[in-house]
């Protein structure tokens, strides 16, 4: 097996350093503490909504909800977290908590993860449509002032994305309790056979992914000032494709928290220099899948030749 094949991390960490050059080349402006900040400035909600998508692939499940949960948490935030401080934490604790009984009924009852949080999509929708049925509220004031922090080395978004993930990197793989969840996703029975309740680990996973979910509206919240029921949606797509792009996989407990935070790096690069080649709005999207496409097909040609080696 070559080295880019057992190193993943490698192929991610090369696409954003190609497209941040890329960025710079375009715009060198760029290539400042301001210019960063500009860059990076909706990483840390990406990054952490990936982490949350990473903890439910991990046990070998997909999660089609996150970004009408992420929604739902803003408009919490936005709103009772605001206005009603200690009923706004027991609403996040609750959905965290949900997040948790939802992986419990899906290996409990053995369905399709897929359907099932898809379904649990329009309830988020539905109740974020309910408590802000219009864009408004408004961010509190401590987690305002936290993700405008101006660090003395780097913006605030590139500090918090390397705390991330060092702070996932030692949950997920170093810990020891890490690598018994990434276990249910490599080998659920020889977990069993080892005296774990798998129920247990999978509501345990799914918790994890509800709380950074709730981290997620939280930062998003900090950094936009307001709120509105459909302002993360398309967070369900860019986490899977941020936990895919840095070297994770569908089956098997296959997955990196380092290079899901880069993955999420790179997608959030990639719409700003989307948007320095004054590419229309309408193909962005687009030519982000491009992008996606093209790293995978980098990560499986180099996986085959590491097979063959």
């Amino acid at each position: 097996m070559n080295f880019l094949a057992r190193h993943r991390i490698i192929l991610p960490v090369v696409s954003l350093a190609v497209l941040l050059a890329l960025t710079f080349w375009m715009q060198p402006r760029a290539m400042s503490y301001f210019g960063l900040n500009l860059l990076f400035n909706l990483a840390v909600p990406i990054a952490l909504a990936t982490i949350a998508q990473m903890c439910v692939i991990m046990v070998n499940d997909i999660d089609l909800s996150i970004g009408a949960f992420v929604s739902l948490v803003a408009c919490v935030t936005a709103t009772f977290l605001n206005d009603t401080p200690m009923l706004g934490v027991l609403i996040l604790l609750a959905l965290i908590l949900s997040y948790a009984v939802m992986g419990a009924v899906i290996h409990g009852l053995d369905l399709p993860a897929i359907v099932v949080t898809l379904g649990m999509s329009f309830v988020w929708g539905g109740l974020a449509l309910f408590i802000l049925p219009t864009p408004g509220g408004a961010a509190p004031g401590w987690i305002r002032t936290l993700m405008t922090v101006k660090p003395p080395l780097a913006p605030m978004a590139v500090v918090a994305a390397v705390l991330i993930a060092a702070v996932t990197h030692v949950m997920f793989i170093r810990s020891g309790l890490g690598t018994v969840l990434r276990g249910v996703g490599g080998n659920m029975r020889s977990v069993q056979r080892a005296g774990w309740n798998v129920i247990y680990l999978k509501a345990l996973a799914y918790g994890l992914a509800g709380l950074f979910g709730v981290l997620a509206g939280m930062a998003l919240v900090g950094l936009t000032t307001s709120a509105d029921a459909n302002i993360a949606l398309r967070y369900t797509l860019l986490s899977i494709a941020g936990v895919i792009l840095g070297g994770g996989e569908f089956i098997g407990g296959k997955v990196s928290p380092v290079g899901a935070v880069i993955g999420a790096l790179t997608l959030t690069l990639a719409a700003s220099f989307l948007s320095f080649m004054r590419l229309s709005p309408d193909w962005q999207i687009g030519a982000q899948g491009a992008i996606l496409i093209l790293v995978l097909t980098a990560r499986l040609l180099f996986a085959r030749k590491g097979a063959a080696a």
